[in-house]
């Protein structure tokens, strides 16, 4: 760590490993906390690099053992492809980095299990799931308001996500069917997994699933409907589409997935603007040259990661239901129906989405404070999805042996 002369509190050094999607929505918020630096990248593709060091200033590297190797990095974000996420997790503990790893934490248990010894036996720490919609402050307030017991027991969640993800630039690898890399399981089904556990603290006794893929053209899977039952009775239903028909921002007065208006009357535009962007050309270039860190940014109809949030971020729509009363995150903060009547309550905006992950880090390593999505709360998230793919598969209840409690 290095001294900030204008402040008191330490400097954290962040190198980044890949600058694809996943670091084009990263960069912005990394660049906005006052106390951390980005100081190296690492990618396959120069312009990329070109691009990074003409505006952060930062190291570039093509190798991704030298950027783990830079006395100049204190923290690895890792933001790779999900099959890489082991080796660069374990590259990075080697040289005594702590890591921010995007979503999923690997493919398997047994590299997850890989991952989280390294991890203590070198005495760093790791957080999972940078942009987990689990960060949200009204998803916070909710978990407070229920873990009081002012509202009687927890007794159901129904959460809710229809939107266009299907019909965005895809790798070959990402429409893969069945996974491992392919498909929502990895990439969109952790957001709900994680913010149901979050309010449900965490315990999740048994999952059944059934999954949809309905466009031929795109093979993988592209909607879920799951229910979980948690350890305390607590039980949840949960939903995803991404196939740019109805829209659950509807539900949100059009505001976007992180915070920012959306335009209502662009029915369908997702699947428009990629046949028109993929006409004669390969949809992983353009993907890379829309998405990904240099690119042009994400279509009109998405929030664009870049821009400044006026609301909060949201998943869609959730119903926590209580004895007594019950809950459902806005985009202003939350919504309460209890028996004395029903009342709004704000939660402040806190950071872009995709800052919350870089402060938990930061308090965790500076302040000493617990994380939330340490490596086995990762895991633990992962077996949910896994469960999720094997209970559609074998039409049959999962029951799951590795969960953990959400720390107080």
């Amino acid at each position: 760590m290095a001294i900030n002369d204008t402040d008191v509190r330490p400097i954290l050094r962040f190198g980044v490993l890949g600058l694809g999607q996943a670091a084009a929505q990263a960069l912005p918020a990394l660049a906005a906390h006052p106390n951390i630096r980005i100081t190296a990248a690492v990618d396959v593709r120069q312009d990329a690099l070109d691009k990074f060091a003409q505006e952060y200033g930062g190291e570039t590297h093509r190798s991704v053992e030298e950027l783990c190797a830079s006395a100049d990095v204190d923290v690895v974000h890792i933001a790779t492809p999900h099959n890489l996420h082991v080796e660069h997790t374990l590259a990075a503990v080697a040289h005594g980095k702590h890591v921010v790893l995007e979503k999923p934490m690997a493919l398997s248990l047994e590299d997850c299990d890989r991952m989280i010894e390294a991890v203590e036996r070198a005495g760093v720490l790791l957080v999972v799931d940078r942009g987990s919609h689990g960060f949200d402050p009204p998803i916070h307030k909710i978990r407070e308001m229920v873990r009081s017991g002012e509202y009687g027991r927890l007794g159901m969640i129904n959460s809710w996500h229809y939107g266009n993800s299907m019909y965005a630039p895809r790798t070959p690898a990402e429409l893969d069917d069945p996974p491992p890399i392919g498909g929502i399981f990895f990439r969109q089904g952790p957001h709900q997994i994680d913010l149901v556990r979050l309010i449900g603290a965490g315990l999740v006794r048994s999952m059944k699933a059934m999954t949809g893929a309905w466009d031929p053209e795109r093979r993988a899977v592209g909607a879920f409907l799951g229910y979980l039952e948690f350890e305390d009775g607590a039980v949840v239903s949960f939903a995803y589409s991404g196939y740019d028909h109805f829209d659950t921002d509807e539900f949100q007065g059009w505001m976007g997935t992180y915070g920012t208006p959306r335009n209502p009357n662009q029915y369908g535009q997702a699947r428009r603007r990629l046949r028109a962007a993929t006409a004669g050309q390969d949809e992983s270039t353009v993907k890379a040259a829309t998405l990904s860190y240099g690119g042009t940014g994400r279509a009109e109809g998405s929030a664009r990661t870049q821009d400044v949030p006026t609301r909060h971020a949201h998943w869609g729509i959730t119903v926590v239901n209580c004895e007594r009363g019950d809950m459902i995150p806005t985009s202003d903060g939350v919504t309460l129906y209890a028996d004395e009547g029903k009342r709004e309550i704000e939660v402040p905006i806190g950071r872009h989405l995709s800052g919350y992950a870089f402060e938990e880090m930061y308090d965790a390593v500076v302040n000493k404070k617990p994380l939330y999505r340490d490596g086995r709360w990762g895991k633990a998230t992962l077996e949910v999805a896994l469960a999720m793919v094997e209970s559609a598969r074998e039409r049959r209840e999962v029951h799951l042996k590795y969960q953990c409690p959400t720390p107080n």
